[in-house]
């Protein structure tokens, strides 16, 4: 079987032949939808010519055929892309590449309308690190856009839109040129495999002709074989070995022209099954919309029935007119709503259409992924108020908010005002989440408070998608700038910063009066583990979290509702397959085993052992009482390394630390290589005669040292200067110098190397550790911290050692120096593939891709879920989680599952319920409570302590008292102050002996 590769989502997309060449430099212009467009008045731009994409921001201004374009206000910026820093831009570079990143650099990019959307979609591509952006826009600001635009404050109201945005969406990356142009635009101005896939071969023997890099297609995909659509027969014959790996063939897509694609839509694409008519119904209600305009001058009013019966009435003659194409039902409501809020530019709507843009740019701009094809409507409906609205609800009042009370009424927006909530995490999601609620108004009325913890500090990397963060932040805490940011967006907003991190450590801050005075919790987490602990307490308090991830292109969404629908926790992906320990160690077949082998020793040479140096140094008794009780081979291995440091490897000099380093290359890449050979031979076979070296394995090969190669010499560099910083030993500068480095090397002594007889090398894929105990252990541990005595007694007082911690986003430190090194010397004796620093540090570093769009779409979804929320009537149909990968581009969205009932006679629960029981009771009280019920209590107990079963007659001696005193008396339960309650989990049967699993139980005491 030949092992195969997969390549990553989506495809390259070559709009002509000529998208090829990456020196081209790409002139895009965006546009989000605009409230008025005249598709028949203006050309389409002709297809022949370069990229060129149009993207309007809501530009309802009026246009003209022609006009003079003014000289464009240019804000301060580094146009300079040829280097890419690496540092910044690591998590793009981990989905894009390199490649995709330069031509990305080199687009020139035009934003037409710079209300909300256009906002959202020029922060992304600023974040992206595009060439430059043209921000374009007729109109001035007005109160109404500050519900909508971050970059807005009060005091730009009158001002150009295009102007009063350019000074904030500088701040966000000083590397792209931002322009302004503020007059009409004419159209001179705007510029597993399966059957059928295309793969290559390489490192196969034998028939080497595969080893062409032609891609050939195959057919017949099966698990474990497929059949080339080629005739091999004049080949060579096959002996072993070959990789396959799958590759993409750019594709050429012919859209239609904007008056030709209106006419005639074709299939649109869809995101929720449930409304699979919608999308031709809003096709023709956006152009009874423009024809709405163009009759009466300006929008339909908010909450005007008559301005809504006018839409209507236009949008069922255009539907006539379709003949065979139209609608069946026109559905009058839908345009109510649609009419009401015609003018408004919701902030949600506003960042979820800022992400799928702002994605569609960078495919136009690098040929990346595939594009949207054509039309893609939608719509949230749902997030309206439940219950019907009077009209004069939708009145203007003269605030930011009156674009969104156009659409929800001032109840709601009441009720976002007033709103207490917690945001978990002030990232990349925590960012956008806040420049969401702030222009929403969520906790800006006097009854509201926002709160939110990250416990980590600002750095580098987190500057091309944490957006609320500039470089002058960094090393400061997540959390407190944020807030800051955030406030700015909106002084109104009520917000608390805290640096804790959610977690049992601390619930004395985030107690249970914290969370019973919560409306909603919102997660900006990234780990599963940190969302489970939130997910509990929501579950526990019955409070609303709204949950979201990404991952590089894609997102996800999902709504937890008390009563309504399962837990976070209730479904969970299967954890990541990962390399035996044999395979690491020993048999390596792909960079990653490699990497992760590197990242292993590391952290064992750098940090494990130096601490535990230090942590003999600081009480060798205690540490030897407990290697003699442990008495296992992990405890050898750490007197042996500790005695390592301390004696053999001990390091006084830098030339020391350069014999070490000498020393470790010759351990690691040549004399571990012969003992595998060795003890398994090229020709050696497993037990069934099968030959021991087969694919996956491959064979080994020792390296031999050359201070004339590069590599061996950077890594002679990297692990000298890494051991002396362990052993406060100063580097002088001649090490970055490759000919003084030499000479140092030279005068290393390396002894010869003789394989052993009988050394066991594990081979079993299940193992989980390779270490194994034997009856000598204790001796030898024993001897071991005979000797290390002694050395301690030669010790200056006071040493000790500097434990190296892994930090892969800082380039000077020389740890990804180090574990790159050691990943591609074990490659070459493998004959694997070495790959650069960069790519090393994505693997090594468990880099997750993540980028601007992808988030900015995950939370504009979320806070069109947080309406129906705080509005509180809504059922489990109206909500919805979504799956988005903009890369493909795919949507889809679906109610959330409801949460399993269990019943017990008239009774009924789900995973939401808690009993609660007070006035302090005994235990023979509980169990008449529970007898009440129908339920017969057999076992009670306390986190992980039994309090009460009845097959002990002793225990009955307990139930007289109170079950928090035999819960202090028997699980030493410590109670505390902020806590007035404890919880059981109580066994039970009914009558018949059948188990009945009841909700937890809280004994109030206090």
């Amino acid at each position: 079987m030949l092992p195969r590769k997969r390549a990553g989502e989506g495809e390259v997309v070559g709009v002509s032949e000529n998208n090829n060449n990456s020196n081209n430099i790409n002139d895009v212009s965006v546009t989000s939808p605009i409230k008025k467009h005249c598709p028949c008045d203006t050309a389409a731009p002709d297809s022949t010519a370069n990229n060129n994409t149009l993207t309007t921001g809501n530009n309802s201004s009026n246009h003209t055929s022609s006009c003079v374009v003014e000289p464009p206000i240019m804000a301060p910026g580094d146009a300079n892309h040829n280097d890419i820093d690496e540092d910044l831009h690591s998590r793009q570079l981990a989905l894009y590449g390199r490649e995709t990143m330069r031509r990305l650099f080199a687009s020139n990019i035009l934003i037409s309308g710079m209300q909300g959307l256009g906002a959202e979609i020029a922060k992304n591509l600023i974040l992206a690190g595009v060439k430059s952006v043209t921000l374009h826009d007729e109109g001035v600001v007005e109160l109404w856009d500050l519900s909508s635009n971050f970059v807005f404050s009060e005091n730009d109201v009158g001002k150009n839109r295009a102007l009063a945005s350019v000074q904030k969406l500088q701040e966000l990356n000083n590397a792209v040129v931002i322009s302004t142009l503020t007059t009409m635009l004419t159209k001179e101005q705007l510029s597993d495999f399966q059957d059928g896939d295309l793969v290559i071969f390489s490192e196969v023997q034998g028939m080497t002709e595969l080893n062409d890099g032609k891609p050939r297609k195959i057919k017949s995909a099966r698990p474990y074989s497929f059949t080339l659509e080629e005739d091999t027969t004049n080949f060579g014959t096959y002996m072993k070995g070959g990789i396959v790996t799958q590759v993409k063939q750019s594709k050429v897509l012919n859209f239609k022209q904007l008056r030709e694609a209106i006419k005639d839509p074709g299939d649109f694409l869809l995101s929720d099954f449930s409304k699979f008519d919608r999308p031709p119904l809003l096709h023709i209600a956006f152009q009874a919309l423009d024809k709405f305009i163009s009759e009466f001058g300006s929008f339909p009013v908010a909450g005007s029935e008559e301005d809504a019966q006018k839409l209507t009435s236009i949008a069922a003659n255009i539907n006539e007119c379709l003949g065979e194409g139209k609608v069946e039902d026109i559905n009058p409501k839908l345009l109510k709503h649609f009419a009401f809020g015609a003018r408004a530019v919701l902030n949600p709507m506003a960042a979820m259409f800022g992400g799928i843009v702002g994605q569609e740019v960078v495919k136009a701009c690098s040929g990346k992924f595939h594009p949207l094809f054509q039309f893609f409507y939608f719509d949230s409906v749902e997030s309206l108020p439940a219950e019907p609205v009077d009209p004069s609800d939708f009145k203007p009042l003269n605030s930011r908010y009156d674009a969104q009370i156009s659409v929800f009424g001032s109840k709601l927006q009441k009720k976002l005002e007033d709103a207490k909530v917690f945001i978990v995490g002030s990232g990349a999601l925590g960012c956008e989440f806040l420049k969401n609620v702030a222009l929403m108004g969520v906790s800006c009325g006097s009854q509201g408070k926002l709160t939110i913890t990250d416990d980590d500090v600002i750095e580098k990397s987190n500057l091309s998608r944490q957006f609320l963060f500039r470089d002058w932040n960094i090393g400061h805490a997540k959390s407190t700038v944020a807030a800051s940011a955030a406030a700015s967006i909106n002084p109104q907003l009520k917000i608390e910063a805290l640096q804790n991190r959610v977690g049992p450590e601390t619930e004395c801050v985030f107690n249970d009066a914290f969370w019973e005075n919560l409306t909603v919790v919102i997660n900006a987490l990234d780990n599963v583990n940190a969302r489970l602990y939130v997910d509990q307490r929501c579950l526990y308090f019955q409070k609303p979290l709204l949950e979201s991830g990404t991952l590089g292109a894609k997102c996800n969404t999902q709504m937890v509702i008390p009563h309504l629908t399962e837990n976070y926790g209730a479904s969970r992906d299967p954890p990541e397959k990962q390399a035996p320990m044999c395979t690491v160690h020993s048999f390596p077949h792909n960079i990653d085993h490699c990497l992760t082998w590197a990242r292993s020793e590391f952290e064992g040479l750098l940090e494990k052992t130096p601490a535990e140096v230090n942590a003999y140094l600081s009480n060798p008794v205690e540490y030897a009482t407990s290697m003699r009780n442990a008495a296992d081979a992990q405890a050898k291995d750490n007197l042996e390394r500790i005695l390592e440091c301390l004696d053999r490897e001990k390091c006084e000099t830098f030339q020391d630390c350069v014999t070490w380093a000498r020393l470790r290359f010759e351990d690691y890449f040549v004399n571990r290589v012969k003992q595998l050979i060795f003890t398994f031979p090229e020709d050696a076979a497993t037990s069934t005669g099968a030959p021991f070296w087969s694919a996956p394995k491959r064979f080994p090969h020792p390296l031999q040292f050359s201070a004339a190669d590069p590599s061996h010499l950077h890594f002679i560099m990297a692990a000298s200067i890494l051991r002396a910083e362990t052993f406060a030993i100063p580097v002088p500068d001649r090490v970055k110098n490759s000919k003084m480095l030499a000479e140092a090397v030279e005068k290393v002594i390396v002894p010869d190397f003789l394989p052993k007889e009988g050394v066991k090398i594990e081979t079993d894929e299940k193992a989980t550790n390779l270490s194994t105990a034997s009856v000598d252990d204790a001796a030898v541990i024993n001897e071991l911290l005979f000797k290390l005595e002694l050395c301690r007694n030669n010790l200056p007082s006071g040493f000790r050692m500097k434990p190296i911690q892994f930090e892969k986003d800082d380039d000077t430190n020389h740890h990804m120096d180090l574990i790159a090194g050691l990943a591609n010397m074990r490659a070459r004796n493998y004959s694997i593939p070495e790959v650069d620093k960069l790519k090393a540090k994505f693997i090594a570093g468990r880099i997750i891709p993540a980028i601007a769009t992808s988030t900015a779409m995950a939370t504009g979804l979320v806070c069109l879920e947080l309406y129906k929320v705080l509005d509180g009537a809504h059922k489990v149909e109206d909500y919805r989680n979504t799956f988005a990968n903009l890369a493909l581009p795919l949507f889809s969205m679906a109610e959330p599952v409801p949460p399993k009932v269990l019943k017990h006679r008239d009774m009924s629960w789900t995973v939401w319920d808690r009993w609660i029981l007070r006035d302090n009771p005994t235990l023979r009280e509980l169990i008449q409570w529970l007898k009440e019920k129908g339920l017969n209590a057999y076992s009670l107990s306390y986190g992980s302590c039994l309090l009460f079963n009845s097959m002990f007659p002793r225990h009955k001696e307990r139930w007289d008292k109170k079950v928090v005193d035999v819960a202090r008396e028997v699980a030493k339960a410590e109670l505390p102050p902020y806590r007035s309650h404890l919880d059981v989990v109580v066994a039970c049967e009914d009558d018949e002996d059948n188990d009945i699993d009841i909700p937890q139980i809280s004994i109030y005491y206090r």
